[in-house]
C-alpha cells in the first residue's frame, strides 16, 4: 500500500514548489506581542475569542464523526452545533475558528479555544527540580524544524459537501473524485471533514458537482435515485506560521493564529501515512504485517503511533515534535465470515454452530457473541469475476431457504436464487442470512462473505484475548525500540512528499534530556526497615508491621467452597493453612485471640447463603459482630466473587478476604505473608510508611495537617450498557497510608463527577478525617489527585469538581477557605523512557524515581513525568502528572518528594507503585463496587431503569441514552468498612 508506485505518484501531486505558488493573496505577518506567554491573557491577534464547540480533527472513517461536542462540555453562550461542523466562522475577521479534540495545546490552549479566562489561576513552569542526582534519558521524541515553511505561504480553505450529515467515508470518495482533483488541481491537504490547505491561493469559491456512479463506471441505479453530490471549497484565511514561530519563543500567548498553524501542521505530518496505511485516530497500520492470532476471530499486529505536538525546549521556551510509538491494533481475521462466526462463538464447526442456534437462537450466548459483527466491512465474491463491498447491518435469523423475496414477479428463496443465478449450491443454508447496510434488504448469505483485512476490532477481549494481547504487546526496552525503528521506517520522513513540499524536516534521533534520578526512601516497618536504593524491591522476611490490625481478632470464620466437578478440599489441607497463617501474621504484628475460627463448607449454588451462614458461623462462635470473613475459592470465577463481596460488603458490612484452594493447598510462606498485608489493612492496621530526607522528622511534609483526595471515574468496555462508577479515596490518617473509599454510578460513559456525588460521597468522608485525624479541626490544605481526565477536561475538573468541593466545606464553615493543590495523573500516553546503555536496570527500564520535566512536557505550564516503579515486564510506562492548581504554594520538589516516595506506601505492595496511591485506590474500588449495583448479574452490562440519564451538570450526559442508572446499593453503617480499606 505504500510502494513505490505510490509514493512516485504522491511526489508527482506535491512537484510544484514554494516559488510557484500564487502571492497575490495576504502573506503572514509578525504579529509579535509585548505580553509574555506566561500572563495567560488571550492575545487576539485579529481573532476573536468567541466560544467554540466543534471539532475539526476527527480521522476520516473514525466512529463518532459527527463532530459535536456534547452538551456537559459546552461552555456558556455557546452556539448550537451541526450536524457535521468541523469549524465555526468568526464574524469579525471571515476567519475559520476550529477546535480540535486530538490536538495537544495545554490546559491555558484549551481556555482560548473555548473563549474561557483562567483569571491567573494556572500554574506557570518552575525553575528546574534539583532532587537527586543528573542524569540523561533518551525520549521516543523526534525534533522537528520547520524554518522553510515560514517563508511561503499556506492557506487555508473550508470545504462543505453534501448537505452536512454526509459519513466520512463518502466525504472522502467525494474529496478523492476526478472532478475534485480537476477543479482544484494537486497539492492540496485534507482533514476528512471541514478543513483543507495548500500553498497556492485560490480567491473564488469553487463548487463541484461530483456523480460518483461516472467516477466508479457504474450504471446509474435502477431506483432512479442519482449518485451526486456537491462540493463547495472557499478560502478562509492564510495560515499565521510566523506567529506560531513566535508562541514558541514565548513571547505571544496562544491565540487561533496558533491554533490554525498546529492544526495544519498535524495534518500536514498526517497526509502521507493516511493515505499509504489504515489509519485508526494517530496510529497508521500496514497490511501484510505480521500477525498474531489472538483466538475467537481476532487477530494483533504492530503499527505506529505519531503525534505532533510542542514540547519544553528549557529557558522559557517550546519546540515542535514528534512522539512516536508502537501500536498495538487489534483486528478482525481476514477470513470468510462462516468461519469467523465459527471462532467467534468458540463451537467445533459450523454443524455445531447451527445447533446452538437453533436452541437458543438470537438471545443465547451465541447469539449474543455474534451482534459483535455488526458494522464490519465485508466483501462478497459470488458475482463471477466481480466483487462487491458490503457493511453489516445485523444478522436475520431464517435460513436460506426459509427466507424468500420477489423475483421478477415470483417469491424465490435465497438458496434456490444463488442456485439458479449464480451456480452456487450453498453448503450451509441454515445459518442466519446478513442484512447489509447498502441498498434496500440486501440479504446475502454468510458463506459467500469474506472480512475485509484490517478490520478494527472494537470489542472488549475475553480473558484469553487479554492473557494473549499482553503476550504479544509487552517488550522490554529494546524490543519495544526496535518496533519504533520499524515503525519510522513507515513513516519514512526524509522521502515524505508532503513534508519535502512545505520544506518541514525531522530529526530521526531519539531526544535526550537532562533528568533527575530521585532518592529512594526508607521503607518503615514496626521492626526490620527496607533499604531498596534503586532496586524497587523489598520483602517481609522478618518484619512487623508499622501497625497490626486495631482489634484484636476474635470473631472470624473460614468458608471453603468446593470445585465445580465436585471435588472437596480436605480439612486437614484448610486446618493446616489456617495454623500457619495465624503464625505468619502474628509474627508480622497482628494480634489473634481465636486461632480456631469457625468453618463452613459451602454447598450448592447460593453465594449469597454462603456469606450468610458464613457470618452467622463467626457471630455465634465469638458471640460479637464478626470482623473479617474468609473464602477459600476454587477458581477465579469473577461472578462467584463479585456475589460474595456484594454480599458481605452490603449486606452484612463486613471486609471478606478471597483466597484461591491452589495456592492454600501450597501453603507458601511468600504468598501467606501478601494476603496478610490486604489482611491486616482490612482490619485496620499499616502495613508501612515512606522515610526520605525531606519527609521524614519534625519539618516533614506532613507537618501541616494535610488531608489527600484520589478521585477516578471508570466506564464499561465498548458497546455495554452499564453506568460509570466514580470513586473518591481519602486519606485516613497524617501520613497518608490509610484510606478510605465511596463509589457511586456517575450516568452513561460522563467523566466529570457529578455534583450530588461529590456531596454525598464526599461529606461523610470528611467528617470521618476531622474525627479520626484532625481532632474535630478541618485540615489546612487538601491535595486533590484526579485520574483519567483529558487535556480537554482540565479546567472542567477546576470549574466543576473543585468548585464543589469547596461549596462543601463552606456548608460546615462559610468563612473556611482551605488552599487546595489540584494534579492530574494520566497514563494514557505514548512517553517511554530509553536510559543510555548500562544506566538502567537490568531490562535496560529507567531506574525508579526517574523524574522528566523537559523534551516532552508543556512548554508553559507545571507537567513532569515520573517513572516510580520498577516494571517486571515490558517497557516502564511513567506517570504524567500535570499541576492545575496550587493554592497552598507547594514547592515542585516537595509535590515530587510526596508522590515519589507515596509510591513506596502502597498498603499490599513490596514494590513501589507506577502512581500516587490515591489514585490506584480509586481505581481500584471503582470496579471494586461494580457488584455493588442492584441490577448487576455478572456481566458487563446494567440494566438502566427508565427515564432520564443525568450528566455532570444536572444536563442530559448522552445524546444516545436517554437512561436512568440505579445508586449502588449502601454499606451499612455499623463497624468501620465505610471509613476502612474494604477495596483492597
Amino acid at each position: 500500500m505504500g510502494g513505490p508506485a505510490k509514493r512516485r505518484a504522491n511526489e508527482g501531486r506535491y512537484a510544484h514548489s514554494a516559488a510557484t505558488a500564487s502571492s497575490s493573496g495576504d502573506t503572514s505577518s509578525s504579529g509579535k506581542a509585548s505580553r509574555s506567554v506566561h500572563s495567560h491573557a488571550p492575545s487576539t491577534s485579529g481573532h476573536s475569542r468567541h466560544s467554540r464547540q466543534y471539532d475539526g480533527n476527527r480521522d476520516p472513517g473514525s466512529p463518532g464523526s459527527t463532530g459535536a461536542r456534547s452538551p456537559s462540555s459546552r461552555s456558556p453562550g455557546s452556539a448550537t452545533a451541526s450536524s457535521r461542523t468541523g469549524t465555526e466562522r468568526n464574524p469579525e475577521t471571515s476567519k475559520v475558528i476550529i477546535e480540535n479534540k486530538n490536538l495537544d495545546v495545554g490546559t491555558y490552549g484549551r481556555a482560548v479555544m473555548r473563549g474561557d479566562n483562567l483569571h491567573g489561576s494556572l500554574c506557570p513552569r518552575p525553575a528546574p527540580s534539583k532532587l537527586g542526582t543528573a542524569i540523561k534519558m533518551g525520549l521516543n521524541v523526534f525534533g522537528v524544524s520547520i524554518g522553510k515553511l515560514s517563508k511561503m505561504p499556506v492557506y487555508q480553505y473550508d470545504v462543505h459537501i453534501g448537505s452536512g450529515t454526509e459519513k466520512r467515508g463518502l466525504l472522502d470518495k467525494v474529496w478523492q473524485s476526478q472532478a475534485v482533483r480537476k477543479a482544484l488541481g494537486e497539492g492540496f491537504i485534507y482533514d476528512g471533514n471541514k478543513l483543507a490547505w495548500c500553498s497556492r491561493k485560490i480567491d473564488r469559491e469553487t463548487r463541484i458537482t461530483v456523480d460518483l456512479d461516472a467516477e466508479q463506471n457504474r450504471p446509474p441505479s435502477k431506483s432512479g435515485k442519482d449518485n451526486k453530490h456537491r462540493a463547495v471549497i472557499s478560502f478562509t484565511n492564510p495560515v499565521y506560521v510566523d506567529r506560531f514561530e513566535s508562541y514558541l519563543e514565548g513571547t505571544v500567548a496562544f491565540n487561533n493564529a496558533v491554533l490554525e498553524t498546529l492544526n495544519f501542521l498535524d495534518h500536514m505530518l498526517r497526509e502521507t501515512p493516511r493515505n499509504n496505511f489504515t489509519a485508526i485516530k494517530r496510529s497508521f497500520f500496514a497490511r501484510g504485517e505480521k500477525r498474531f492470532d489472538l483466538g475467537n476471530a481476532v487477530e494483533a499486529f504492530k503499527g505506529v503511533f505519531s503525534s505532533m505536538r510542542i514540547y519544553h525546549a528549557g529557558l522559557n521556551k517550546g519546540r515542535l515534535a514528534i512522539n512516536v510509538d508502537v501500536a498495538n491494533g487489534t483486528f478482525w481475521t481476514a477470513s470468510m465470515l462462516h468461519v469467523a462466526a465459527v471462532a467467534l462463538t468458540g463451537k467445533r464447526d459450523v454443524n455445531d454452530l447451527i445447533v446452538a442456534l437453533n436452541r437458543s437462537g438470537e438471545r443465547g450466548r451465541e447469539g449474543q457473541a455474534l451482534k459483535k459483527m455488526r458494522r464490519i466491512h465485508v466483501i462478497a465474491h459470488h458475482r463471477r469475476g466481480e466483487t462487491d463491498n458490503y457493511c453489516i447491518d445485523r444478522l436475520v435469523y431464517k435460513s436460506a431457504k426459509e427466507y424468500k423475496f420477489d423475483k421478477d414477479g415470483k417469491m424465490i428463496s435465497v438458496y434456490d436464487y444463488f442456485a439458479k443465478e449464480f451456480n452456487i449450491r450453498l453448503q450451509h443454508p441454515d445459518l442466519p442470512l446478513v442484512l447489509m447496510t447498502k441498498g434496500k434488504n440486501t440479504m446475502l448469505p454468510m458463506e459467500v462473505l469474506k472480512i475485509k483485512e484490517n478490520q478494527r476490532y472494537v470489542t472488549k477481549l475475553d480473558d484469553k484475548q487479554t492473557s494473549n494481547m499482553i503476550k504479544f504487546a509487552v517488550e522490554p526496552p529494546p524490543g519495544r525500540w526496535e518496533s519504533i525503528k520499524h515503525g519510522l521506517g513507515m513513516l519514512d520522513w526524509a522521502n515524505d512528499p508532503v513534508l519535502k513540499h512545505f520544506g518541514v524536516q525531522v530529526d530521526p534521533n531519539m531526544t535526550t534530556v537532562d533528568a533527575r534520578l530521585i532518592p529512594a526512601p526508607k521503607v518503615q516497618f514496626g521492626a526490620g526497615d527496607a533499604k531498596p536504593g534503586t532496586s524497587g524491591r523489598w520483602d517481609l522476611k522478618g518484619k512487623k508491621f508499622l501497625s497490626g490490625n486495631v482489634a484484636s481478632l476474635k470473631s472470624w470464620a473460614v468458608c471453603v467452597i468446593s470445585g465445580r466437578r465436585g471435588g472437596k478440599p480436605d480439612k486437614a489441607t484448610i486446618d493446616r493453612f489456617i495454623a500457619e497463617f495465624i503464625k505468619i501474621y502474628k509474627g508480622h504484628g497482628g494480634r489473634v485471640e481465636n486461632t480456631d475460627p469457625a468453618s463452613v463448607l459451602a454447598s450448592g449454588d447460593d453465594v449469597g447463603g454462603w456469606v450468610t451462614e458464613t457470618w452467622n458461623k463467626a457471630g455465634n462462635q465469638s458471640q460479637m459482630r464478626p470482623q473479617i470473613l474468609l473464602f477459600v475459592l476454587p477458581d477465579k470465577d469473577s461472578i462467584t466473587y463479585g456475589r460474595i463481596k456484594r454480599s458481605a460488603d452490603c449486606r452484612y458490612g463486613v471486609v471478606s478476604q478471597c483466597m484461591q484452594f491452589s495456592h492454600v493447598q501450597k501453603c507458601q510462606a511468600q504468598y501467606i505473608s501478601n494476603v496478610c498485608m490486604k489482611f491486616n489493612a482490612k482490619l485496620g492496621g499499616q502495613t508501612s510508611r515512606a522515610m526520605g530526607p525531606k519527609s521524614g522528622g519534625p519539618t516533614g511534609i506532613f507537618q501541616t495537617p494535610t488531608c489527600i483526595i484520589g478521585a477516578d471515574v471508570s466506564h464499561a468496555a465498548p458497546g455495554s450498557q452499564a453506568a460509570s462508577m466514580a470513586a473518591f479515596t481519602m486519606s485516613m490518617d497524617r501520613l497518608g497510608i490509610r484510606y478510605a473509599a465511596a463509589c457511586e454510578t456517575n450516568g452513561f460513559r460522563v467523566e466529570m463527577i457529578s455534583t450530588d456525588n461529590i456531596n454525598n460521597m464526599l461529606k461523610p468522608q470528611l467528617q470521618a478525617w476531622m474525627s479520626n485525624v484532625g481532632g474535630g479541626q478541618f485540615m489546612k490544605r487538601i491535595i486533590y489527585f484526579r485520574d483519567g481526565v483529558s487535556e480537554g477536561q482540565y479546567q472542567h475538573v477546576l470549574e466543576q469538581e473543585v468548585r464543589d468541593m469547596k461549596a462543601l466545606l463552606k456548608t460546615a464553615n462559610p468563612n473556611i477557605d482551605i488552599p487546595f493543590v489540584v494534579i492530574v495523573g494520566g497514563k494514557r500516553h505514548h512517553i517511554r523512557f530509553f536510559p543510555p546503555q548500562g544506566k538502567g536496570d537490568r531490562n535496560g527500564n529507567p531506574l525508579p524515581g526517574t523524574l522528566v520535566e523537559t523534551g516532552c512536557t508543556n512548554p508553559f505550564e507545571n507537567d513532569f513525568y515520573l517513572c516510580s516503579h520498577s516494571a517486571i515486564k515490558g517497557t516502564a510506562r511513567p506517570m504524567h502528572y500535570h499541576v492545575l492548581l496550587n493554592e497552598a504554594g507547594m514547592g515542585n520538589e516537595e509535590l515530587q518528594t510526596l508522590i515519589y516516595e507515596q509510591c513506596y506506601q502502597y498498603i499490599k505492595s513490596t514494590t513501589p507503585i507506577s502512581q500516587h496511591p490515591a489514585i490506584y485506590y480509586a481505581h481500584l474500588a471503582s470496579n471494586r463496587a461494580v457488584p455493588h449495583d442492584p441490577n448487576w448479574s455478572g456481566s458487563s452490562d446494567a440494566t438502566p431503569s427508565s427515564g432520564q440519564q443525568t450528566g455532570s451538570q444536572g444536563k442530559t450526559g448522552s445524546s444516545a441514552d436517554e437512561t436512568t442508572f440505579s445508586k449502588l446499593m449502601p454499606m451499612p453503617n455499623q463497624g468501620a468498612i465505610n471509613t476502612g480499606m474494604w477495596y483492597i
